[in-house]
């Protein structure tokens, strides 16, 4: 008898052939790959996995889905290791391993995070996710959140193709879309501590509705005037608000608050 969803660890399984095959082709999945894949269910794309990749682990929440998966998909290069992938420790894979996943929604900023920051960062990570939540991460100025800002710190982001609610079991309210996020050759900016960096950011960025001059101030302390001479330091006008930066502008409005 088959599982039935579990609705509160997000649980939408996808059978669809050609999205599942569309999953592999984002991630570039060649034979001699080492995989990640979160939330395998009832193995529909570990299948497809095991049998293109040199070595499958598949992280499953899930006891009845992680105790099943093996005699699902009976393959000699498949690890099964029931955790939560956000206390999985991803130096137990080897490098430039890729990550390939149907992910439930409320997981996707926790484990972008989880990725950025790991010692051992995936070379790319091909993620089926809410279509929202996909646009978020690729955003372009003007429409970037702090999720969008981490993101492209870290990876290039480039957007695959749409699945439809209709096409999983149970459907989900919304269509979700594959994000595909590819490890930086070089870091994006040098010479600075990412720390202080994303201080800066989740400062701009803790009172979204205000403007920089205004969020800038109460995120790090400083009066008006101090955030004013600040932002004018950085070329950047103290009306705009933190979803119009771009990654150079945040780097600039870093380096004149260290100077």
């Amino acid at each position: 008898m088959q599982p039935i969803p579990k609705k509160a660890l997000g649980q939408h399984w996808l059978n669809d052939e050609i999205s599942l095959d569309n999953m592999l082709i984002a991630a570039d999945v060649q034979s001699d790959d080492a995989i990640l894949e979160i939330g395998p269910g009832l193995g529909s794309l570990t299948r497809l996995l095991t049998a293109a990749a040199a070595e499958v682990t598949a992280v499953e929440f899930d006891t009845i889905l992680a105790s099943n998966l093996a005699r699902h998909v009976p393959a000699a290069n498949l690890r099964v290791v029931e955790s939560d992938i956000l206390r999985f420790d991803l130096t137990t894979l080897p490098p430039d391993y890729k990550v390939v996943a149907n992910i439930p929604y409320y997981l996707t900023s926790k484990l972008v995070r989880v990725l950025s920051e790991s010692p051992n960062q995936p070379l790319l990570a091909a993620l089926l996710v809410q279509k929202e939540v996909a646009e978020r991460l690729a955003a372009k100025p003007g429409e970037l959140s702090i999720l969008g800002v981490t993101a492209q710190f870290y990876w290039e982001i480039s957007l695959g193709p749409v699945v439809g609610a209709e096409l999983f079991t149970p459907p989900p309210k919304v269509d979700s879309q594959i994000v595909v996020l590819k490890r930086r050759a070089l870091p994006l900016f040098t010479n600075i501590d990412v720390r202080g960096f994303f201080r800066i950011v989740k400062a701009g960025f803790g009172a979204r509705r205000k403007t920089l001059l205004n969020s800038l101030g109460a995120g790090l302390h400083l009066d008006k005037q101090q955030a004013a001479a600040l932002l004018t330091q950085a070329g950047i006008n103290p009306q705009l608000r933190a979803q119009n930066l771009s990654l150079d502008d945040w780097h600039t409005l870093y380096t004149a608050y260290i100077a």
